[in-house]
């Protein structure tokens, strides 16, 4: 069933509405996120009423109203119905707890969690930089026998709701969460990891020299970028070569995630440092 079919606004602007959102949550308990165009702003209460008849167990719906902003690239919500904005979210069997207009958490990347965990060999090292809530951390962990992964987050609540996490799945002996800015908890870490996520689609070529300070031969890096449909990759790649020699690595893998914007998608670019 679709919102545009049972929500209750004029025929001629039922084309406008958003054609899918995100829930959040688990059992009985869901947030839903909804993104409703201004044309369609008097008929926000409609459109949440739809959702709630598709869905009975969502408690609180939010209007996405900002594209990613401010020192922790959130976006800003308006409430349309409940209150509630935290939740526990299920995916493949753990649990992410988090407030969703306080940290930023994406339902539709579960997958793309999967298959990096899918790639991580036992007793790897690994580093998380950017680490949010930790979901990539928790992934990994309750899929292979890691040696350690220590998880970077400049949010303080993103950091507060990844020790939650780690906590809630039972993982305080694989996982450590350090809350901080990457530049200045990197030349603290005196170690070397096998392998280096940069999940930051927003800038994080400027982290890269930071990503090689702890890494060895045979480090694989999985940075993430937004890149043109136009020039699929390419930018992204011309973007790390500026910071890092080609000499100094190979890629490995490319692999689109999700699209981002018209025209715009979300990458993975995947080296090994030589």
């Amino acid at each position: 069933m679709k919102i545009k079919d049972i929500v209750n606004i004029p025929e001629n602007l039922k084309s406008l509405v958003p054609s899918s959102f995100d829930l959040i949550g688990s059992d009985k308990k869901f947030i839903a996120i909804i993104q409703i165009p201004e044309e369609l702003n008097e008929y926000k209460v409609e459109i949440a009423n739809a959702i709630k008849k598709i869905h009975k167990n969502v408690v609180t719906i939010l209007n996405k109203i900002s594209a990613r902003q401010g020192e922790f690239r959130l976006y800003e919500f308006e409430k349309i119905i409940g209150e509630e904005t935290e939740v526990i979210h299920k995916e493949y069997g753990y649990f992410l707890k988090l407030d969703v207009t306080k940290v930023y958490f994406n339902p539709r990347e579960a997958n793309e969690r999967q298959k990096i965990a899918k790639k991580v060999k036992e007793n790897e090292k690994v580093l998380v930089m950017f680490s949010g809530i930790a979901p990539f951390a928790i992934a990994i962990a309750k899929r292979v026998n890691v040696a350690k992964i220590v998880c970077i987050e400049k949010n303080p609540y993103a950091h507060f709701y990844a020790l939650e996490n780690v906590r809630l799945n039972k993982l305080e002996d694989k996982i450590e969460c350090i809350c901080g800015d990457v530049r200045d908890v990197v030349p603290k870490l005196n170690e070397k990891f096998d392998r280096i996520l940069m999940p930051l689609p927003f800038g994080a070529e400027d982290f890269l020299e930071y990503a090689l300070m702890v890494s060895k031969s045979g480090t694989i890096v999985h940075f993430y970028s937004l890149s043109s449909k136009n020039a699929l990759f390419k930018d992204v790649e011309e973007k790390i070569y500026k910071k890092i020699p080609p000499e100094k690595i190979k890629i490995i893998e490319r692999e689109e995630i999700l699209p981002y914007a018209p025209g715009i998608f979300k990458v993975r670019v995947d080296f090994i440092v030589l």
